[in-house]
């Protein structure tokens, strides 16, 4: 059963794609108010959790809750007044290359139909200052770098006060001093917005700063669930292996038998120097 403080909550859901089980009768309850990282190799259905929260996908068996409703089952049109109340930072930013910053980050509010012109601009201005890039307004994507269309698009995230925040591979494809700024700007919009935030990643670091709660994915079922702080204390193979970034032996070993067993292509054997 959802706990009080529960804002998501995600009660026996599978979900499978073809003969590939991806979540496999997981229950999760996702606390109102902290950052709860979801951690798990490439693959693993990290992202498909995320658009199941949001009802972007269906389960095939179990329910969803947002906020104490149902909306496993709920029609689109239902929907709407529930993401609105939802900020979704997409892996690649997706950030409209037509648009201006501004048309970008408002584009939200344009398309709910709320506030005149106006406030839009006036809104856009606030979350681009959260975020430390007011005055970009009028730039296009191609004019700006990696870091700062991540930004810019958290900015459209926030655009409509989202109750929660939901963070996609954030610091992916990131230099780690721009990978650490986002990092803070994830901790600073918890602080000043108050949202309930869920990120996805494989970022160790990145997890272990921004996270009040670390949950692992491994074989469609949550193997892991504690506090950044008694993360290394986990005795877990699987665990210990991701966190620090090691192959398996099996993984090793495999690779070993392959290099030993596999004839060189013929471009790189070795050829007799000319007469």
């Amino acid at each position: 059963m959802p706990q009080r403080h529960d804002i998501i909550y995600l009660d026996g859901v599978s979900k499978a794609f073809g003969r590939t089980r991806v979540l496999d009768d997981v229950t999760l309850g996702v606390r109102e108010g902290e950052t709860t990282v979801i951690i798990g190799p490439s693959g693993c259905g990290k992202s498909v959790t995320l658009k199941l929260m949001i009802a972007l996908l269906r389960p095939d068996r179990g329910h969803v809750s947002f906020d104490g409703r149902e909306i496993t089952m709920l029609p689109e049109k239902q929907l709407v007044d529930v993401r609105r109340r939802m900020g979704f930072l997409f892996q690649g930013g997706a950030l409209f290359d037509s648009m201006t910053v501004e048309e970008n980050v408002c584009f939200p509010l344009a398309e709910h139909g709320m506030a005149t012109a106006e406030q839009q601009a006036e809104r856009c201005r606030r979350v681009l200052a959260l975020v430390g890039l007011d005055g970009l307004q009028h730039r296009y994507p191609d004019e700006l770098s990696g870091g700062q269309k991540k930004r810019i698009a958290l900015a459209r995230a926030i655009v409509l006060k989202p109750d929660v925040i939901f963070y996609d591979e954030p610091t992916t494809g990131l230099d780690p001093i721009r990978a650490d700024l986002i990092n803070e700007l994830i901790l600073r919009l918890q602080e000043v917005l108050g949202t309930t935030a869920v990120v996805v990643t494989h970022d160790m670091a990145s997890a272990r700063k921004v996270g009040d709660r670390i949950i692992m994915l491994h074989a469609g079922k949550f193997i892991l669930d504690t506090p950044p702080t008694d993360l290394d204390d986990v005795q877990d193979e699987v665990v210990e292996r991701f966190v620090q970034g090691r192959a398996s032996q099996d993984e090793l070993d495999a690779i070993k038998a392959g290099s030993l067993g596999a004839q060189a292509p013929r471009e790189y054997e070795p050829t007799e120097p000319n007469a």
